[in-house]
């Protein structure tokens, strides 16, 4: 056998070689991302599971806002719906109005001292408040995932794997416009 062949071979040897580490390391980014995202699912779903307590207490109240009660109970079903669809643009927007419904909720609340008093009430927003907050922490989470992963497959080399065994941009879960912007606390206080 002459060198140029076993130079050949050595060479398709080592870019074989190579072409299995980078797709063995773009599985193990898709997986992340996976995970990061199923640790939002559980608690979304857990939240999802909160949120028609929380309604039900408010409701004994009868003077209690129903049109802020409604807002909450619409988002949680548009979160719902996305969450189901695995759409995430819909998902991030459905969670900005989720939350300023919660928002709203809890600052109307302000104005009812017995339902302020409640034990099961201040439970609930206890436990729905540390899950909105677990829920950004693991949102960060995730799009550094994606953000790795979709730097990871648009680089060269590993873009040639990437686009070989159809590994495709996975989209970030991203902030409605409502939830960046600044709340107006005039208008939550004068509905």
């Amino acid at each position: 056998m002459s060198v140029s062949a076993i130079a050949l071979l050595a060479f398709i040897a080592i870019a074989l070689l190579y072409g299995i580490v980078v797709y063995n390391n773009l599985v193990r980014l898709k997986h992340a991302v996976a995970k990061a995202w199923a640790n939002i699912d559980v608690l979304l779903k857990q939240r999802h599971d909160e949120l028609p307590k929380l309604v039900e207490v408010c409701r004994q109240y009868k003077q209690f806002e129903e049109t802020t009660l409604t807002r909450v109970i619409e988002a949680r079903a548009r979160v719902s719906s996305a969450r189901a669809d695995h759409d995430l643009p819909a998902l991030g927007a459905a969670e900005g109005m989720l939350r300023m419904g919660l928002g709203q909720l809890f600052a109307v609340a302000e104005a009812y001292p017995e339902l302020k008093a409640n034990e099961h009430f201040m439970q609930l927003q206890t436990r729905i408040t540390s899950l909105e907050n677990t829920i950004a922490d693991r949102r960060e989470w995730y799009n550094e995932s994606v953000n790795v992963h979709n730097v990871r497959i648009a680089q060269f080399p590993d873009l040639i794997v990437a686009r070989l065994f159809n590994f495709d941009d996975q989209p970030l879960l991203e902030f409605s416009t409502a939830e960046k912007a600044d709340v107006d606390m005039k208008a939550l206080f004068s509905a």
